[in-house]
């Protein structure tokens, strides 16, 4: 079988020179076998090189090793990441046609999407194949077998030994099936995943964030099938924890949830606190039930997290046999009057958030990064420059991402995945979005480091009705205060504008370059600030700079998109005086009016944009750094000077 026939075929029907559908590879060139058997796995030479690159396709048996929820980790597991076997399928029905005990023709390696070069694939495919085989680890005994997925986009069909497992929707989310009856522990198992991923195709209203079938300048290239972490996790037979759900406050009150999958049965919970300066100390711990919400007290005092004391403590919570670990970090967040302003106050004091617009993407690995070594980089190469907050834009990362920003210290504002733009939901699909919106915002409420959630951005998917009119107030009800809401990011503030009410937390401006932070100031579609909430920059700055073809995004398109940047500067010393040009605008605005934090777009370049701090690869970087630290440092003097 020559796998990469059908498709080029397929292709060829419809234009003789067509090029394949955009993806990550630098040319159309893919390898060909003989035969399924005689497939193997082969980095596809992406449009640009991270410094990670080689070395994880170099070693494809040990892609993210890590355990991949630090939120609810277990010692007994093991990873399935690596390569597996793969197929593109022609249409929705082929889930049908499972192909048990069959070698597919190409080779995948998981965890990186499917039109990624790491993945060996760099092709759009609707539908998709996945196949491979697992070995029940003896250490598993006679405990269940749970069956873990990071994320998968979009439409997810699993099998395990001929037999279908269950389904899931959402490309975001983590999900798991317990495969203990369908495996036999003494012998291999074969698991097949069926994959659907419409991204933006006719008809479709999904939350995809960037992603197109068509990129074009801030939108990019797409990302299908698996993207995070495939396990397997041994729990005990008889009950075991699905959530570990812990709001830590800065005065030392938990709120504690602790969930199973008999999710009505009350146990006992055992929780533990470990010394964050000596992990084999136990410094507090207390009972509680499980399966319903439960609160107590941390004494002595806990030390509070803050970005400049990042203090995280690890968690052990015992349920029958059921040993799991989880982490939290004390912190309270909340809005409130300061001297007649709306301030955001992390642990009773006013702060100043400044980071920023963050998309997570990849050129080896697009919405995977490489490896938790790289993914790390950015967060830490942003905690260097002096920064202390990141807005997530419109895309989730792995929980271990969330993980690093709290070790870190790191504020993060999540942005909801995005519905397309330009189109609005029907009714199916607006229901949709909001299922999806509570499953992702429940799954990361307890994450530390975030502190905020959006709910939209910039009106894209967004009804004229104004949904976050009560959503909003519903996500409040969720999070119970730990974290804020900025219902509308940008513009299309129907809260405001229909109602004359305030929705959410943050009067969210955004203005390039310039920014209009808080100020007695607008441009339409951003609405006037009026002082009843917090004044926020959610995005500003965008100056870029051109560099060389071995930093750039190898695309013919996305190259002569460049010039659809917000500014093009000459050169680098250029781009340094125009970005801190505008930044000492909002370090202004910030003494004269009511201006708590902003975003500048943007950590790296993507694509077809060259605004990052960083070029697109990680390789080059474009601040002078010193004048950037000092500029970083006026913003939060002059906050402080302010209140």
């Amino acid at each position: 079988m020559v796998w990469f026939a059908a498709l080029a075929l397929a292709l060829l029907t419809q234009c003789a020179h067509a090029q394949l559908p955009k993806n990550g590879g630098l040319t159309d060139e893919r390898p060909t076998y003989d035969s399924p058997e005689d497939a193997v796995y082969a980095l596809v030479e992406p449009k640009l090189k991270t410094p990670w690159t080689e070395a994880v396709a170099a070693d494809p048996a040990n892609v993210w090793p890590e355990h991949p929820r630090p939120g609810l980790r277990r010692d007994n597991w093991v990873s399935l990441n690596g390569v597996w076997e793969f197929e593109s399928a022609a249409s929705k029905d082929d889930v049908q046609d499972v192909p048990v005990g069959t070698t597919l023709g190409q080779r995948i390696l998981v965890p990186f999407c499917i039109e990624s070069g790491l993945s060996g694939i760099a092709l759009q495919s609707a539908f998709s194949w996945y196949r491979t085989t697992f070995d029940v680890p003896s250490s598993f005994g006679d405990d269940n077998v749970i069956l873990h997925f990071a994320a998968v986009d979009y439409e997810t069909t699993v099998f395990v030994n001929g037999e279908q497992v269950g389904t899931h929707t959402g490309g975001y989310d983590k999900f798991s099936f317990d495969v203990t009856s369908y495996i036999d522990k003494s012998t291999s198992n074969e698991l097949i995943l069926f994959v659907y991923d419409p991204t933006d195709s006719a008809g479709e209203v999904i939350p995809i964030g960037k992603q197109r079938a068509v990129p074009s300048h801030i939108f990019y290239t797409p990302c299908s099938g698996i993207w995070q972490t495939v396990s397997l996790e041994a729990v005990p037979s008889a009950d075991h924890m699905t959530d570990i759900l812990l709001f830590a406050a800065a005065d030392g009150t938990v709120s504690a949830t602790i969930t199973t999958a008999s999710n009505t049965s009350s146990a006992s919970a055992q929780i533990a606190f470990f010394d964050p300066d000596d992990a084999s100390q136990i410094v507090f711990s207390t009972n509680g039930t499980t399966n319903a919400p439960f609160s107590f007290v941390f004494d002595p005092a806990p030390q509070t997290w803050s970005p400049d004391t990042p203090v995280v403590y690890n968690v052990s919570v015992t349920v029958g046999d059921d040993v799991a670990y989880s982490y939290t970090a004390f912190r309270t967040v909340e809005r409130k009057e300061v001297n007649g302003v709306q301030r955001f106050l992390l642990n009773g004091e006013p702060i100043y958030q400044f980071g920023p617009l963050d998309q997570g993407y990849w050129p080896d690995g697009l919405h995977s990064p490489p490896s938790y070594e790289a993914m790390i980089f950015d967060i830490q190469y942003l905690k260097d420059l002096g920064m202390n907050f990141i807005r997530k834009h419109i895309k989730m990362e792995p929980d271990l991402y969330y993980y690093a920003a709290a070790s870190i210290g790191m504020l993060v504002m999540q942005d909801m995945p995005a519905l397309p733009t330009g189109v609005n939901p029907n009714e199916t699909q607006q229901i949709e979005f909001e299922r999806q919106l509570e499953l992702l915002f429940k799954s990361h409420m307890g994450f530390p480091a975030i502190t905020s959630f959006v709910i939209y951005n910039e009106g894209w998917g967004q009804l004229p009705t104004g949904p976050e009119i009560y959503l909003a107030p519903r996500v409040a009800e969720w999070v119970r205060g730990h974290q804020l809401i900025n219902a509308v990011s940008g513009w299309h503030d129907y809260g405001q504008a229909l109602l004359n009410a305030s929705v959410g937390d943050f009067h969210d401006n955004h203005h390039y370059s310039s920014p209009q932070c808080g100020a007695p100031f607008s441009s339409l579609p951003s609405l006037p600030f009026h002082g009843d909430r917090i004044g926020f920059q959610g995005e500003f700055g965008g100056v870029g700079v051109n560099t060389t073809i071995e930093h750039l995004w190898n695309d013919d398109v996305a190259i002569a998109a460049i010039d659809e940047t917000y500014e093009i500067d000459a050169n680098l010393e250029i781009w340094n005086y125009r970005a801190l040009r505008v930044i000492e605008e909002l370090r202004e605005q910030t003494e004269m009016f009511s201006c708590n934090g902003a975003v500048y777009t943007q950590t790296t370049d993507v694509e077809g944009e060259v605004n990052g701090f960083l070029t697109y690869d990680r390789a080059e970087d474009h601040v002078d750094a010193e004048r950037w630290k000092a500029a970083i440092v006026a913003l939060y003097e002059t906050f402080q000077a302010s209140l």
